[in-house]
């Protein structure tokens, strides 16, 4: 069975540089047709982030693109977010997703708070 967990998520300075991580077992990363990031902050629905396809191409909400970038670590079997600069509005439950054999899965969600 496939099964994805986010970490790296905590309390965090605005400007200071974040990297999450999503650790998926149960399926090489190399197979998901899709494997994106989405955010959910307090009070609010949740909003999609990045993405990266099979093919290796990437997209990003235009807002966030200039910050956050989407990779995939083969070796690890990780998906992971880096964001370069984080800023308050930055705050909330970061969630991975990968898409396989018409499936969706998601993980649990990391908090990332940010907040001087």
């Amino acid at each position: 069975q496939v099964h994805v967990e986010e970490s790296g998520g905590g309390l965090v300075q605005p400007g200071d540089p974040l990297r999450l991580s999503c650790a998926v077992s149960g399926r090489s990363l190399s197979s998901f047709e899709n494997l994106a990031w989405h955010r959910q902050a307090p009070g609010t629905q949740r909003e999609f982030v990045a993405q990266i396809l099979r093919d290796g191409s990437t997209y990003y909400q235009d807002s966030l693109k200039a910050r956050f970038t989407v990779s995939r670590n083969f070796r690890e079997n990780t998906l992971t977010l880096q964001i370069s600069s984080l800023k308050p509005e930055d705050t909330g439950v970061y969630f991975c997703k990968g898409d396989y054999g018409g499936r969706t899965y998601w993980g649990q969600g990391t908090q990332v708070t940010v907040s001087s």
